[in-house]
């Protein structure tokens, strides 16, 4: 069913299979279960779908943690997380990610939405983030990023959404504030 140009709600097929098993939470996809799907699909391109995680971390003041990216297209801006690695669980890819993208050290709290996004960006393969987000609790200090061309920003959680590049992770911090109010 499409809602508006950028996103449609699908319905998952593989009905039976595990979504994530991981210390005691077992989420099962079923055929009622609606998976946001963000961006366009360009008409001939084939996508390779790509497990990822993504946190949502608030500091003190109430603002949310974010990557700030340098690349040759200007600065970008994406939650923390990215790909989930083969034999990696969730929790586990949440961590490491956090650590390479903006060194924090995090504790994921609670799983809060799943959604997708096609991306296609010069020089990488298109693709399919088949996105969970979750909440995640900074639990230690701040380290320098592996990724040097990321750098951890706390900002405000409406100019987050404004400034995020995929419409999934913005969709997941609009999400975020409603289930805390």
């Amino acid at each position: 069913m499409r809602l508006s140009a950028g996103f449609v709600i699908g319905h998952r097929s593989d009905a039976r299979q595990p979504l994530e098993s991981d210390a005691g939470i077992l989420h099962l996809g079923g055929m009622n279960e609606s998976i946001l799907q963000f961006g366009s699909r360009r008409s001939g391109v084939s996508y390779v779908d790509r497990p990822s995680v993504y946190g949502l971390a608030l500091n003190d003041q109430g603002r949310l943690a974010v990557a700030e990216i340098s690349s040759e297209f200007g600065l970008e801006y994406d939650l923390p997380g990215g790909g989930v690695e083969v034999g990696e669980t969730e929790r586990l890819a949440l961590i490491r990610e956090f650590a390479e993208e903006v060194g924090l050290p995090v504790k994921p709290e609670r799983l809060l939405l799943r959604a997708n996004q096609y991306w296609n960006k010069p020089g990488i393969t298109p693709r399919n983030s088949i996105g969970s987000f979750w909440q995640v609790e900074v639990n230690g200090t701040e380290q320098l990023p592996v990724d040097p061309d990321h750098r951890l920003i706390w900002i405000d959680p409406m100019e987050a959404m404004r400034r995020m590049r995929h419409d999934a992770q913005a969709w997941a911090i609009l999400y975020f504030l409603r289930s805390k109010s």
